[in-house]
């Protein structure tokens, strides 16, 4: 049998959100490496990287949205991305307005 994709509806049951700490993230600029200039949600521009566990099975570009947690030193500037939103799973947000700030932003 061949492989099929999850259907869109099974996509959008299971949207991974923030929780306290997270916030959402767009991506503005690749920095080389796993390193990456990130727009977050909170107006607050980071450098972020992909830690080891998720380098090789996450693959992100500029203008994704991602799921942006703060270290707990140098909080403000500095992060690591935690998840990339599919583009279904994009329009969804969207839709149920959670990326307000970042429709603003005129990079959408």
């Amino acid at each position: 049998m061949r492989y099929q994709a999850p259907s869109e509806e099974e996509q959008i049951a299971r949207i991974k959100l923030p929780k306290s700490p997270q916030v959402f993230g767009l991506v503005e600029q690749r920095c080389g490496g796993s390193r990456m200039k990130v727009k977050c949600l909170d107006g607050k521009e980071r450098l972020c990287r992909i830690p080891g566990k998720l380098k090789k099975r996450l693959w992100v570009r500029e203008g994704d949205i991602v799921i942006v947690e703060p270290w707990e030193f140098e909080g403000d500037e500095k992060g690591d991305v935690v998840y990339k939103y599919r583009p279904v799973q994009v329009a969804w947000l969207k839709r149920n307005n959670y990326l307000t700030y970042l429709e603003d932003l005129d990079e959408f």
